[in-house]
């Protein structure tokens, strides 16, 4: 029986469970000393002059680290690589000051407590000459420009004719949604230990992707990626964050170098917003028009989101729109304002999230112009083929969907009317939303070993979040391989290790597993081999075809009494491992097809009439995402999402003082996320079809579906409720208030 698709408890969950899982934080070195940052407190200007003297004085302070003590480093720490490993930072190398929270200085100290009191006493020193920063978006949009490109994609699109479906529509939906700031906080705080040995360095970073920050740091300080080493076996959220080398990583290493010790830099809570990227703001405008039968003539989807002023960052809010409808003339446009802020970044379904809230908030809108059940218009307009360039899906069964999640929630029992569904003083609302998200794939390698000792071990440079790589990798590997799923030992987390993508996009699974399948393929055909040519194996002189592996064992199709483990067969030929490393990437499919994982989702809110509070009773969700290679961490995945989704229609927030450009809510105490009390019923049921072009085993990434939709539908939900549409995130009870 295979163990892929299994719910199999996660291989380092006793790791975790019981402290023994080392996160970036946890290492430790001889001489370690430790670093803190001081961070800008103005928006925009240049430093008059620091005072570090007072603080080098200061018992246990190493290093004061300023623009005037810091290391140059060539072209100023400014490289011609792009997102997401490589991002434009701040390395100490000039006296400007681009937005608040921006590094400023590094104090390295003996203690921790004395680097901080260090850092504490210089940001006192700092005089500034502060210039007028400009924070306001709503002030700034006039400005708007379109950005060269998007991360390889085209800022704009358009197919048909936009101006003859004005002429044909005889309903019309013209409006603006708008979505907020907000911040990833990971568990985890950003955290980094350099350790200078001779010309080589090796970075212990909480990171997303250990190859990136490897090449990253390496084109910063001019030397090579290979004398480069990050080590990241878990990490405590990342959520996008984490999947660009920001400041910090760098600073450490130049203290680390300066100082010729290993020094540890952590952020604090407060500066991981600003300096580490968050999700921007967004404006979307939205004009639909359809027949009235609810065939969509056209749509148009204009998207304005900020960025900093010395980075493009582009929120890809539009591109949702652009694949999901069978819209035949349709204009999506993105253009950017730049502010004295920091540069945004990724934020889990960069884009796919905020634009799936104004997508399905206007196709809901659309619906009661049209008088037409909501899941109807989606089913009438559904797209048998990609929409944008007519490509074939790889596949696609969202029809199954809405069936499926239609009877799970009940969908039937919602009466068309407003306000028309109540409990006691509670009015109730149901809403319903598609999720989609780009099935991924990029180039992945990873090497495989069947050990003297009857065990096996897998490894690829890949990462896990907490996503669950390293059970659903063991999973792949043994069942390759053949062997007891705890005869398998998966290594992640090492940029030494064989190349992986970064893991965001939720690509790790569908770019990772074929390469470790392949690589625990290719061992296993060499310890058949190993096998057949061995004059005193019992299975000596049999062919190829007629031996498996299972159990560990080497047997004989024909005649199972023709047997050996594997152990035995390696330890009788010097013990040597059998190893075998594969690649593996996408092939001619990715051109002829389109690759997208699509979902439904259904919300029921209640809502109280007098006091506008809102909750969220209900949830449920069906997916189609391939094959699952975990169903525990893939359910794990599908929920998190669905949660945040809730999160991110309710409560969440980042909220800018404008006149300081500095988030007044930048922490956990004041930052809002659902806790356990806010989250009632999830149902998550995801389809048994496997996608038989993304990759061998049928597996596309679920990392981030999870989270679209959701804030459509809950949006959906409280119209439906209320009678008040809220186009403008969070949805609080201010403004259902009659």
């Amino acid at each position: 029986m295979t163990v892929l698709g299994q719910p199999v408890d996660r291989t380092d969950g006793l790791a975790k469970v019981t402290g023994q899982a080392k996160y970036s934080a946890d290492y430790t070195e001889p001489k370690l000393a430790h670093a803190v940052l001081v961070t800008s407190t103005i928006a925009k200007g240049r430093i008059v002059s620091i005072d570090a003297g007072s603080v080098e004085s200061m018992p246990g302070v190493v290093l004061v680290m300023t623009h005037q003590t810091a290391m140059r480093l060539p072209d100023g720490g400014v490289t011609d690589a792009e997102p997401p490993a490589v991002r434009v930072l701040t390395l100490l190398q000039d006296d400007r000051v681009r937005y608040n929270n921006e590094p400023v200085a590094v104090v390295v100290a003996e203690t921790l407590e004395a680097a901080t009191e260090g850092a504490h006493r210089l940001q006192k020193t700092i005089r500034y000459e502060a210039a007028e920063p400009n924070v306001s978006f709503n002030k700034t949009k006039s400005s708007a420009y379109e950005p060269e490109q998007m991360m390889g994609r085209q800022a704009s699109s358009s197919r048909g004719d936009i101006s003859a479906a004005l002429r044909q529509g005889t309903a019309h939906l013209d409006a603006v949604y708008t979505t907020p700031y907000e911040h990833h906080n990971p568990m985890e705080p950003h955290a980094t230990l350099a350790h200078w040995d001779g010309p080589d360095l090796t970075l212990h970073d909480s990171t997303q992707g250990v190859s990136g920050v490897s090449n990253a740091v390496a084109k910063v300080l001019g030397i090579r990626a290979e004398q480069v080493r990050v080590i990241c076996p878990f990490v405590g959220g990342g959520f996008g964050c984490k999947g660009s080398t920001w400041s910090h990583t760098v600073l450490a290493a130049m203290a680390a170098k300066q100082t010729g010790r290993p020094v540890r830099l952590v952020l604090q809570r407060p500066q991981m917003f600003g300096m580490v990227g968050n999700r921007p703001c967004t404006d979307q405008h939205f004009q639909i028009f359809a027949q009235t039968d609810g065939t969509l003539n056209g749509m148009r989807h204009d998207v304005i989101s900020p960025t900093s002023t010395f980075e493009d960052w582009t929120e890809t809010s539009a591109l949702i729109t652009r694949k999901l409808y069978a819209v035949p003339n349709q204009a999506t446009s993105h253009k950017l304002v730049k502010l004295d802020l920091g540069t945004p970044t990724f934020m889990r379904a960069p884009g796919e999230t905020s634009g799936s809230f104004a997508l399905e908030s206007a196709m809901d809108e659309m619906a009661y112009m049209l008088d037409m059940d909501p899941l109807a218009l989606r089913i009438k307009n559904y797209a048998e083929t990609e929409p944008q360039d007519n490509k074939p899906w790889s596949s696609k069964y969202l029809n199954d969907c809405y069936r499926i999640g239609a009877e799970k929630f009940g969908w039937s029992r919602r009466t068309a009317q407003t306000r028309s569904m109540r409990q006691g003083n509670v009015l109730v609302g149901y809403g319903v939303a598609t999720a989609t998200y780009p099935a991924n794939r990029s180039q992945a390698s990873a090497i495989a070993r069947v050990l003297a000792d009857g065990t096996a071990m897998a490894a690829s440079g890949t990462q896990d979040l907490g996503t669950g790589t390293f059970t659903v990798m063991t999973q792949v590997a043994a069942d390759a391989l053949g062997f007891p799923l705890d005869k398998v030992h998966f290594q992640l987390g090492d940029s030494s290790l064989p190349h992986a993508p970064v893991s965001g996009g939720s690509q790790s699974v569908a770019s990772v597993s074929p390469a470790v399948r392949e690589a625990a393929t290719q061992a296993r055909a060499k310890l058949i081999a190993l096998a057949i040519a061995d004059s005193a194996s019992p299975l000596s002189g049999a062919t190829a075809d007629r031996v498996k592996v299972e159990g560990g064992w080497l047997i004989d199709r024909t005649d199972a009494s023709r047997r050996e483990p594997a152990a035995a067969l390696i330890a009788r030929n010097g013990g040597k491992p059998i190893e075998a490393t594969a690649s593996a990437e996408p092939g001619d499919e990715k051109k002829n097809y389109a690759f997208h994982s699509f979902g439904a989702v259904f919300a029921e809110v209640h809502v109280d009439a007098d006091l506008g509070t809102i909750s969220v009773a209900k949830v449920v969700a069906v997916y189609d995402v391939g094959n699952v290679l975990n169903a525990k961490t893939a359910h794990s995945q599908l929920m998190g999402g669905v949660v945040w989704g809730i999160g991110s229609a309710l409560t969440e927030v980042s909220d800018l003082d404008l006149r300081y450009g500095r988030y007044s809510n930048g922490n956990l105490a004041e930052y809002h996320v659902p806790v356990n009390a806010d989250i009632q019923a999830i149902d998550i049921t995801v389809l048994d079809h496997g996608d038989p072009y993304i990759n061998e085993l049928g597996a596309r990434g679920i990392g981030e579906i999870g989270i679209t939709g959701v804030a459509g539908a809950i949006a959906n939900a409280v119209f439906h409720a209320t009678g008040i549409r809220v186009r403008d995130l969070p949805i609080t009870l201010d403004k259902v208030m009659a």
